[in-house]
């Protein structure tokens, strides 16, 4: 067996078995495979594609490279929730306090941004002092405290991942289902839960901007979910505009601490709210969606879930200050309002762009290794749908760079379109999938 005649036979388009696939993965992780050849064959999957029971070969490679959590030590049900990525997508920074608060154990393990979509690891670190680097064993102990950690990807953790990961990026293999199943699950493997309900993102600044590839990753999800014996469910939302009004970290982690205090934007709270409901189901707290949503609903009118989340920024060392009072938190040097030049009504606002000027702020990365300013970022002061009036703010920009604010009117009006018209209000929870199938999808 030689690494040279796995990519050969995978081009030809032939199964592989479970050694060939062992074979790549471990010589891949001890370095006695080097990266060219690891991308020859990332380059032959994203072409050829896999087989679900490759996929799952795959999966398991990746996820016996390192350690896993052991959470069988602590009792109670264990779920988590994982993102395909978007713009302004602060989701987990309220979900996982607030399923937490209503008794699921949450050991959430997440991901950096790159490109036009952000990164949970960024916008925790955006709080001074957050630690998102915790050995499993730091992680057990906080899950046994407080029900709930949110942490990134040790060296230790599925370290195939790690490495494979950077080389899709630099091979543009990103886009691919069987990779990116097995990179999904190999991480919420690891963390040995009960249950996982996967976000989808679909729209214009969503990776998966077609409801036909959409539907075919939620399929291979589910199938190798099941194979592991992991309830896995997924929520299909849209991403043709930003999630909430702020995209950036920090603005991103004031505006979740506004949700958390009760005072969120809709469409987040939705969003939350409908993973969260499904975490609970899953759980069996409660018998109905509708009763899961009015109970995450008193929680957080209680302050219970913002009470966890400042557990949780205290256990992992941040600045208590900057949650309770975010006003504290350093300005950046330039601020720019962007004013509409008509009246009219929000038809469309093109997250997409709205997320790569963000990058281009300095809240963003073209690639893993640039570093970012959590202080910039975008606040949008009308949504799709509202009513907008000439000479009215649209957005207000937060940044250290010296950018004209010729570049950044043009910049976010063009991702605006305004129409005489009101458009029709729409959903956020496009569909939702099981392994039963798709249960509703609307346009």
């Amino acid at each position: 067996m030689t690494t040279q005649s796995i990519i050969i036979k995978k081009q030809r388009g032939k199964e592989l078995a479970q050694d060939e696939i062992n074979y790549l993965i471990n010589g891949f992780i001890s370095n006695s495979i080097p990266d060219y050849q690891m991308a020859a064959f990332l380059m032959t999957v994203y072409f050829q594609g896999m087989t679900y029971q490759e996929t799952y070969h795959l999966t398991k490679a990746m996820l016996d490279s390192g350690e896993k959590i052991d959470t069988s030590v602590i009792s109670g049900f264990k779920a988590d929730k994982h993102s395909t990525g978007g713009v302004g997508d602060k989701v987990s920074l309220v979900l996982a306090p607030l399923v937490a608060a209503a008794g699921v154990i949450v050991p959430m393990i997440s991901g950096r941004g790159l490109g036009h979509s952000g990164g949970t690891l960024d916008k925790l670190e955006s709080i001074p002092g957050f630690k998102t680097k915790l050995s499993a064993k730091e992680c057990i102990k906080q899950l046994e405290n407080i029900g709930v950690a949110m942490i990134g990807q040790s060296d230790d953790i599925v370290p195939a991942d790690k490495k494979i990961y950077a080389l899709r990026d630099s091979t543009s293999t990103v886009r691919s289902v069987p990779l990116i199943t097995a990179s999904i699950l190999s991480k919420k493997l690891a963390e040995e839960i009960d249950a996982l309900v996967i976000d989808l993102k679909v729209g214009k600044g969503a990776f998966f901007k077609d409801q036909a590839y959409a539907y075919k990753l939620a399929d291979s999800l589910i199938d190798i979910s099941q194979r592991f014996g992991l309830q896995t469910s997924v929520l299909f939302t849209a991403m043709d505009q930003p999630i909430g009004n702020a995209i950036g970290n920090w603005v991103e982690v004031k505006e979740s601490i506004d949700t958390l205090r009760g005072n969120g934007p809709e469409d987040l709270l939705e969003v939350t709210l409908a993973l969260g409901s499904e975490m609970l189901m899953k759980a069996k707290l409660e018998k109905s969606i509708s009763e899961a949503k009015d109970r995450l609903k008193n929680i957080l009118a209680s302050g219970a879930a913002y009470d966890k989340f400042t557990e949780i920024v205290k256990h992992q060392g941040g600045k208590l200050k900057y949650i309770e009072k975010p006003e504290l938190y350093d300005e950046s040097l330039h601020q720019h309002i962007v004013k509409s030049e008509r009246s009219g009504f929000i038809d469309d606002i093109n997250s997409r762009q709205i997320g790569l000027l963000a990058m281009e702020l300095g809240a963003g990365r073209k690639t893993l290794a640039d570093r970012i300013d959590h202080k910039a970022g975008i606040i949008l002061k009308k949504k799709m749908g509202e009513s907008v009036e000439r000479n009215e703010s649209v957005a207000t920009v937060y940044t250290d760079l010296e950018i004209s604010e010729a570049e950044i009117f043009d910049r976010i009006s063009n991702a605006f379109n305004i129409t005489p018209s009101s458009p029709p209000l729409t959903n956020p929870i496009l569909g939702y999938a099981t392994k039963d199938g798709i249960s509703r999808w609307s346009d």
